[in-house]
């Protein structure tokens, strides 16, 4: 996209639903693979002891029945899962009506459903795909950086302008984009906040690759970047707000409270985080697209999708306070904090 960005005429949600249903029927394999649905056929467990029982990484089991409960084939509550009517009819296998012998046709033809069955073992040990080794290593070559770029941009566009015409960054005069893609949610801030100034932080073949949206966005004399390891180098400081677009998700909370403290420390007092990201809802049993999201995370990267609760957990660590969600556009919402 060249030029002044512009919101397009609907959001983005259709195409997310088409995407992210490819894990809708790979999870329920996962889960009749299992024996989920006949142990909580007894009776109502929490994740932990579901994931004994079964035998498998509670980690993942988490992750993976929250979209079993969005698409109705599990209750929560009170922090246990349960069996709906549904579950109960088609999927116990000592029943009548089980589906399993269908079902089970498809398992070899859905390579997702093996990496689901991979972060499900006892002794996973999931290192995240390409991209997040690339971070975590600290290198990524210029071509791998450009794709990433790309892919990036892509599903970040509309949600970008539409985080910029929040009016969440009013008031901000310097932003530091961390980890920041193609810096596109620069690019929609710079755009709209004429007196606001970006800096796009990020491995140096990322920041490179990232310079040819600045330029297509023409705000090259208000975004710039700056070649930084997030997690090995110090981070610049002189900025009143730090913004985060599909970061956090990425990683694990341990890794998450390290980078909101690393925030917390360069930022002045009254400085905010912004961390965008599709929140799951607090009950952890949905959307549906948001829940398939965060499987993506499990079998790509070392992370999943949070829901405000865990943010607030993760940031309150950190030290921030009023920690607060804005819904932005599609299933994207704005978390932002302040620093006393």
């Amino acid at each position: 996209m060249k030029g002044q960005y512009l919101s397009p005429p609907v959001d983005d949600r259709l195409i997310w639903d088409v995407w992210l249903s490819s894990h809708n029927l790979p999870a329920l394999l996962a889960a009749d693979q299992i024996d989920l649905f006949d142990k909580l056929a007894a009776g109502p467990l929490s994740v932990q002891d579901l994931a004994t029982v079964c035998k498998v990484n509670a980690r993942a089991l988490g992750i993976i029945s929250g979209l079993l409960c969005a698409l109705g084939l599990l209750n929560r509550r009170d922090a246990r899962l349960s069996l709906t009517v549904t579950s109960r009819n088609y999927l116990v296998k000592s029943s009548n009506f089980y589906w399993g012998a269908l079902l089970g046709f498809f398992r070899a033809r859905l390579p997702v459903y093996d990496q689901m069955m991979e972060a499900l073992a006892l002794d996973a040990r999931h290192k995240g795909g390409d991209h997040a080794q690339g971070w975590e290593a600290g290198q990524i070559p210029l071509e791998q950086a450009r794709g990433i770029a790309a892919f990036m941009h892509a599903h970040s566009c509309a949600p970008a302008i539409g985080a910029a015409r929040s009016g969440a960054f009013k008031g901000v005069k310097r932003l530091l984009d961390v980890g920041a893609g193609s810096g596109v949610f620069s690019i929609a801030a710079a755009q709209a906040f004429p007196d606001l100034r970006a800096t796009i932080m990020d491995l140096g073949t990322m920041c490179e690759a990232a310079m040819k949206y600045v330029e297509d966005g023409q705000v090259t004399d208000r975004v710039d970047t700056a070649a930084v390891d997030m997690f090995r180098e110090p981070w610049p400081t002189g900025y009143d707000a730090l913004f985060f677009s599909n970061i956090f998700h990425d990683w694990n909370d341990e890794v998450c409270v390290d980078l909101a403290k690393k925030a917390f420390d360069v930022l002045p007092s009254g400085g905010r985080i912004f961390l965008h990201e599709q929140l799951m809802n607090d009950n952890l049993d949905g959307p549906a697209v948001t829940a398939s999201f965060s499987i993506l995370m499990l079998i790509g990267t070392q992370g999943k999708q949070y829901s405000l609760p865990e943010f607030e957990g993760i940031l309150g660590k950190a030290g921030f306070v009023d920690v607060e969600a804005t819904a932005t556009c599609g299933y994207y919402s704005l978390v932002s904090a302040r620093k006393p």
